[in-house]
Formats: C-alpha cells, structure tokens, sequence
C-alpha cells in the first residue's frame, strides 16, 4: 500500500549539526536492562529499531566514569578505551540498517551512590544522593578542580563515542539522571560561587559541557541537549518558565533540543495517569527560543497526532522510546500505508519494571522485546511452519490471541475457540476497570491481525469439553483458559487458607469484574497481590459509593508497582479518594459481617465490623480441561492428537506480558523437538581476563 500523503511531512529529513536524519522519527535514549552486561543482545534490539524505519536510533545514558556509576541499574559505559568495542557494535548496528546512531553521555552525580565503585559521589552539595533505595551514601559539594576533571571525563568520553562510530551525542541535563541537572534545579544547587544563584550561573556547567563537546567532536557528529522542562513541583523546584529561559540563554549553542519531564516517573507516565501527548503544554513555545530542532515525548502513537505537532511547531521530530518498545516498525508501517497494524503502546510501564529490576527490558505489547538476539524473535517475522499442522487453541486471553495469531503467521491453519463471546480473556473485563481502557490495546491488536488471516478460523461463545477437543482432529492442542482469583486468602502472606465464615460477604475481583458489588457500605479489600488489581478495585468502589479500607502486608499500596514508577501516583489517588490505608498488616479471618486485621510484628488484631471484604491474594490456573485430556491421553493417537500444552495464565498466572510472551513461545516451538539438555537461550559470557591472579602471585 501507498503512503498516506497526509504523512509526507514525517517522512522530511532534518539536518542536526553537521548529521542528517532521514525522517522526523527519533528514538529518544531508553533504557532497557541489558546494558554493559548484554552488549550483542542490545545492539540486535537497536538495530531492529533502526530496521523498523527510525531516522534515528539512540542508546541509554552512557556512565562516563567511575564516579557516576548507577548500580544496580545496568546501563552502557563509556569509561575507558576497553568499552569502545562494545559501544561501536551498537552504532555500526543501528547505522547499517540506515538509522544515525546517538549516545547519550551522562555522568550522574548526585544521582549516582557509587555502589560498584566505591568513588565518593559528587554534586553540587553536600547531599545525600537521590536514590529510589535510600542510599545511607551523600554526595560530597564539588570544588572547582571537581568541575574541571568532569569536564574533562566528558570531553573525554566524547572523543571514544566518535571513535565508535556515533553521529549524536548528548550532554545530559534532564530528569535527576544528567548530572548538570543537579545544578540546575535551586533544590540541589545551594552554591554560592561561580555556579550558583542566578540562573547563568546554574546554567553554567551544562553551557561548558555542550562548549567542550562541540569543541571535541562538533565537526562530524551533532551534539545534543537533553533537558527536563518541568519537575513538576512549582517554584520549589525547576519549572517551564525557568527552563525557558535556559533554553532561550543556550539556544543556539546545541544542534539539538531534547525536552522531557523530570524526573523519570513525571516524564514515562503511564497510561492510568496521563494521555498520550499529556507532554505537549510543556514542549509549546520552546521552538520560538531556538532555531535548532526540537524532539519531545509523550506516549506519542496516532500518525495524525504526530503531524499536528510537526505543523502546529511544537515539535521538528517525535520522540519515542515507549512506542518504539512496543512497535519498532511505526515508521515502515506509517511509510507502507499500514496504519492498522501498529502495535500501540499501552501505556503498562512493564518496559521500566525491566530496568527498575535489572534484566532485560520486556513489554507487554512486544513479546520479542528483549528476545531479539537471545532467543532468535523479530516483532514482525516469525519462520514459516515446518510441518502442516492443524492447531486448536482454546482461550482468547492475551496467550491464546498472541499464539494464534504468531501460529497464523507462521502458515499454520488454526481453530480459536472461546467460551465468551467477548474475546479477550482477563482483559475482557479488566479494560474496563478505572484507568486501564488502554490496556484493551493488546486485544484490538491481535484481533485486528487475526481477522486478516484466512487460515484461522474463530469461534465464539464456544465451550468445549474434552469430546469436542478429541472429534475437531487436530495436531496440536493449547489451552490458554486463564485462571481464576482465590476465595480462601491465599497468597504471599498467608501460605494456607484463612477463616472464613459459611455467609461472609467475601467478594474476589472476579465477582467485582462479573458485576457484583460487596452488599455492605464499608469494604475492606485485601491485597496480598501487590500490582494494579486492589488499588483498581479500590478507585472502584470508592467512585460507587462505598467506604473503602485497603489492608496490605506490604509496606506501600501497591508495592510492586514502584518498578512501574506508579505507586506514588496510586497512592495519592487513593488518599485524595478518601480510601483509608492500612499497611503492614494482613486480614487474618473473615466473618459474616466483619474483618480480622492483625499486624505481624505486634500480634495485635483489630476487628472491622459491619463490612464486605475483597480478597485480592492469588490465582488459581484453569487446568481441569487439561486433566481431562491427560485421562484420555490413550485416545490422543486414534484422533491423530500429538500434543496438548497449557500456556499463559493457565499455566502460572502472571503478567498480561508474561501471558503474550508464552503464547509467542507456544508459537515458536511448537513444532521443535525439545532437547532437555540444549540451551534455553543465548548469553553472552564475559571473556576471563589474563591476570595477574591473586592466587599465582
């Protein structure tokens, strides 16, 4: 199909200094839990971005030097001569599938606890450094030898990034992560010299770096400047107004403006608290400060939404890092007129969780994310069938739709069969919980992609028992029925089932989601399971009416979801709805009309009376459909039956991207002989080093 020539304009190059972009579609700097750890790994996941139609395709922040090391995070390095290697197999990657390749240098100061290093951390003050683990770790008040040893790591780490082939790269002041930032904002910057108080002077560090840069490389590679816009706190911290003024100081010195919000949770968030382009009433007006190219975020997937901020000049080129995570290939399919087959972005922040927990990146719309090198996925190919199969899956839920629909791609002739008549599965019903309309993505999607293909045919309202499995005559059998929430209290907390009375009003989210609601104004819920569900369900019920207390062990609400940068966010939400909050501790029994709440370290229970109460704990799989096919496994044979594989929540209940990525690898392996002793996937094993060894001294 032919481009829409209403998309022309994103298809425009751009000069950036001395480089030239091909498009307006920049993949701003990500991070992605590989790092320095998963070098071969990570330049296959750029280059497949550069591949899917990027003009240009940047790395993650990139440690100039010791002092600035970010552990545990796993990021690239850029400290000696010996890292060189690895950052030019990234950029001769992204350049060779015709992309420019950028570097984003960084050196985190006060950011940075040094916990691999050991260095003293340094800021602008005498700080304790900005972590999200408390650090008992300060940051010592630089001097000016400090400032100069810096600027020299950084000019430094400018000339290896051009020796690895890079066409951008950055000084960093943007979202507590870029040092110069630290300056910047009055919150940390409480010097008295040279560069602190006025505003040039905070400015002042950032104004050197980008000097030395372009003094170092500006010849041949563009330098640009990465800067958060707003921190989001007023006057206390650095706000619109001032950073304009920054800009309008700086404007010319850069060849690029890169805008963002600070810090990381203000400028990546998610979908149940921002809509895409909640960025752009910061990004407005900044262009008029500058005559060098401007590229901004904001969860940006419409191709229309894109060309209004290109016209309206907000923007030269769209960033993106989340999109780009779950479809690499939104230019090429913007390009090729295959507007429907973008894989949005739902917003989930499953992307961050990765980093935020040191593996690498996965994404709940992208299973192939993090697999590209590893495990041999592409989000757009997958190898034809190897054999002629007929393949039954049963279940529409995000493994059932993603098996499907790779099985399909991959020429297989496929039956989807569902009880419901809803497709979707879990997500069926949890779209429409507060907040989470955008994760409905992950259905429209592969529904949208299903209904394409010929070769697989769809039944709804669909309940098959194990007669009807055996008399379809297919190959393969994969069950992807879900799971259901536990009545009895089990979870993390709570190992065997609690009491709870014959007549108790003891609501699960499955009751909630079917439409009942708890039969008592007061509602305590429960929530052993620590993600999105009880916080939700909380907003819920608050919104119906109800008097709401959420009880959990943890010690936030919602606690995993600090790897997601959102549970601040739920819990403010939840306190501003006037949901009661009561961490460290567990329900401990439910009665007819009351609720046992104890706290582990004191013993001490108080009884809730005269309430409902939500059990949002575990989930059990679905696996008696799968028992029922074991008996019969005799029968298999006669039906021409040769295999049955449970998948997604069916198998263990997890994630949605946990049950998009089974049903991907159901449909990579389905036809391959298993070999119990081969590698699961590939690593990459750090070469030895050649001593000397404390041992044979």
């Amino acid at each position: 199909m032919a481009r829409d020539p209403r998309y022309d304009i994103l298809f425009e190059p751009v000069r950036i200094g001395p480089v030239t972009t091909k498009n307006r579609f920049y993949q701003v700097p990500h991070c992605n839990g590989m790092g320095y750890r998963d070098a071969t790994a990570l330049a296959t996941m750029r280059a497949i971005k550069a591949e899917g139609g990027w003009g240009v395709v940047c790395t993650e922040q990139v440690e100039i030097h010791p002092s600035g090391d970010i552990s545990p995070f796993i990021e690239l390095r850029i400290w000696d001569d010996s890292d060189v290697p690895m950052l030019a197999r990234i950029a001769e990657a992204v350049k060779a599938k015709g992309a420019l390749a950028g570097l984003q240098l960084c050196h985190n100061l006060t950011n940075a606890a040094n916990l691999y290093s050991r260095e003293i951390p340094l800021g602008p003050a005498e700080l304790p450094v900005y972590s999200p683990f408390n650090d008992p770790v300060q940051a010592r008040a630089m001097d000016k030898q400090d400032i100069r040893n810096l600027r020299k790591w950084h000019r430094d780490a400018a000339l290896r990034a051009k020796r690895a082939g890079f066409n951008i790269l950055y000084a960093y002041a943007g979202k507590l992560f870029g040092g110069a930032m630290f300056f910047l904002t009055r919150r940390y910057n409480t010097r008295t010299d040279e560069y602190g108080g006025s505003l040039e002077n905070r400015a002042r560090l950032l104004k050197e770096l980008i000097e030395d840069t372009k003094d170092a490389v500006g010849d041949t590679c563009a330098v640009a400047c990465r800067i958060s816009v707003d921190e989001l706190l007023g006057e206390e911290g650095l706000h619109a107004a001032e950073t304009q003024d920054i800009i309008a100081y700086l404007g010319e010195l850069p060849d690029l403006w890169d805008l963002t919000l600070s810090g990381w949770d203000n400028d990546s968030q998610t979908s149940r608290f921002a809509e895409e382009g909640y960025q752009e009433k910061f990004q407005t007006g900044i262009k008029k400060l500058t005559s060098k190219p401007v590229v901004g975020v904001g969860r940006i997937t419409s191709p229309d939404y894109m060309v209004k901020l290109i016209r309206s000049g907000v923007l030269d080129l769209i960033g993106s890092a989340r999109p780009s995570i779950a479809d690499p290939f939104i230019p090429k399919k913007i390009e090729e007129g295959r507007i429907e087959d973008i894989r949005e972005c739902i917003g989930c922040n499953m992307c961050v969780a990765g980093d935020h927990t040191q593996v690498p990146m996965r994404c709940t719309q992208n299973p192939s994310m993090g697999e590209e090198w590893r495990r041999g996925w592409h989000p757009e190919i997958i190898r034809p069938k190897q054999s002629s199969a007929k393949v039954l899956v049963v279940g529409s839920g995000p493994a059932g739709l993603e098996a499907a629909m790779m099985l399909g791609r991959r020429g297989h002739e496929v039956i989807l069969a569902d009880k419901a008549r809803e497709l979707g599965g879990r997500l069926a019903k949890e779209r429409k919980l507060p907040g989470l309309s955008a994760w409905g993505r992950v259905v429209d999607y592969r529904l949208g992609q299903i209904e394409k293909m010929p070769n697989i045919e769809l039944y709804r309202e669909s309940d098959l028992s194990t007669e009807d499995i055996l008399g379809l005559g297919c190959d393969h059998v994969a069950l992807a029925v879900g799971a259901t929430w536990r009545r009895d209290g089990v979870a993390r907390f709570h190992l065997k089932p609690i009491a709870i009375a014959p007549d108790a009003d003891a609501l699960t989210p499955d009751d909630i989601m079917a439409g009942a609601r708890p039969k008592r104004r007061k509602v305590v819920i429960y929530d052993d399971e620590h993600y999105y569900m009880g916080g939700v369900l909380a907003e819920l019920l608050v919104k119906g009416g109800h008097e709401v207390t959420l009880v959990t062990p943890a010690g936030h609400v919602s606690d995993w979801m600090r790897n997601t940068m959102e549970q601040h966010f739920v819990q403010g939400r939840l306190l501003n709805l006037g949901v009661k909050l009561i961490t460290h501790h567990a329900v401990t029994a439910v009665g007819a009309d009351s609720a046992d709440v104890t706290c582990p370290f004191t013993g001490k229970t108080e009884v809730f009376g005269d309430c409902s109460t939500v059990l949002v704990t575990a989930r059990q799989s679905s696996r008696s459909l799968f028992d029922d096919l074991n008996v019969r496994e005799a029968d298999w044979a006669d039906q021409g039956l040769k295999s049955v594989s449970v998948i997604g929540d069916a198998l263990s209940p997890g994630t949605i991207a946990a049950a998009v990525w089974s049903g991907r690898r159901y449909a990579e392996e389905m036809d391959v002989p298993k070999d119990p002793d081969a590698p699961l996937f590939r690593r990459e094993v750090t070469r030895l080093s050649a001593g000397p060894f404390y041992w044979s001294s």
